[in-house]
Parts: structure tokens; sequence; C-alpha cells
């Protein structure tokens, strides 16, 4: 099979993405190199061109994707119950996809994006839709404080956020991750409850 037929109809694009992340894991963003990419991809060191214009188009896809991921994570941990249960399975979702991709998550919120791709923008609205309905069904019954859903949510996952850096940093080595996530649900919930 020769390498155009293997990488026809956009398959090259997703191999060059899975390449790159890959990389990323190794040589982390700066490292990345869109003709070391061709090389291990195994196609001309044109080829990428074709699909991404430069580093920069390539970081930004490679951020789309992950929050494309992040939004089927959150899409599984979708769950019924009370308040505080539903946030306790989305935080674990989100520290499970921190810890599983430490060197993509960074790459996701990082602000250095293209200023015209809109791609990034959408693929994170779609991803925080999840929890931010939930919270916004929470206060509609009751269970949370008034006030706008997305800058709630927005608190929320900067905690959970903060969490997995230092977890995955082995600063909180000495307790269990599970046991502080937990910690930090309750305390989370706490300050989400309605004030009486």
């Amino acid at each position: 099979m020769s390498l155009h037929s293997r990488y026809h109809h956009g398959d090259l694009r997703a191999a060059l993405l899975q390449h790159a992340e890959a990389a990323l894991r190794t040589v982390g963003a700066d490292g990345l190199s869109l003709r070391q990419l061709a090389r291990d991809t195994g196609v001309s060191h044109a080829a990428p061109s074709r699909h991404f214009r430069d580093k920069q188009a390539l970081l930004d896809a490679l951020a789309v994707t992950g929050l494309e991921r992040l939004g089927a994570c959150f899409e599984q941990a979708v769950t019924t119950g009370p308040i505080t249960t539903r946030l306790q399975t989305f935080a674990r979702a989100y520290l499970r996809f921190a810890l599983d991709n430490p060197e993509l998550l960074p790459l996701m919120f990082a602000r250095r994006h293209s200023s015209t791709d809109t791609g990034i923008q959408a693929a994170a609205d779609r991803a925080f839709a999840i929890p931010i309905a939930m919270i916004a069904e929470g206060q509609a019954a009751g269970e949370i404080v008034p006030g706008d859903p997305k800058r709630l949510g927005v608190t929320a996952l900067a905690a959970v956020q903060g969490l997995a850096t230092f977890v995955g940093s082995g600063y909180t080595a000495d307790y269990d991750a599970e046991q502080l996530l937990d910690d930090l649900v309750r305390h989370m919930t706490l300050g989400l409850l309605p004030r009486s």
C-alpha cells in the first residue's frame, strides 16, 4: 500500500495528530517539529503543511482534539442523584483526564492560540456546556447558590485543575489523590450550597 493511498481522504491529518500527541508527551510543545513529525509519520517533509500551515496550527488542532476528548469524558460522567454525587463524578472524570494528559492539558488552555482559530473556543464551549448545565439544574432544584452557572463552573473546574496539577507534580505524594478529591468536592459543594 502506498503512502498516498494509506493517507487518502484525511487519514494523514489524523495520523499527524496522533504522532504529534505522542511526541508532545516526550518533547513537549516547544520540541514539536513539523519536519520531525513528517519523518515520524513516513511522509515528505512538505506533507504536513497541507493540513497545518505552521506549528501553531498543529498546536491549535491538538488543543481542539483534547477539548473534544474532555467533552466525551464529561458526557460519560453524566449521572443523576444529589448534586454532591454528581459534582464528585464530574470532578473525578476531570481529574482522571488531567492526570492522563499532563502535557495536553496546558496546551488546551494556553492563550497563545491563533487568534483566527475559532475551533478552540467552540470545542471548549461544547465540553464545558455539560458541567455548566449540571450547575444550572442544581440551581433550578435549589441545591446550588444563585449566580451565573458558567462563572460557578469555571471556579469549580479551576479548583479541580489545581488539584490535578498538584497531584501530577507529585507535590501531594503523601496523600491519597482520591481522598484529596473527596475533600475538594466536599468543600466546593459547601461553598455552592444555598445560604440559609
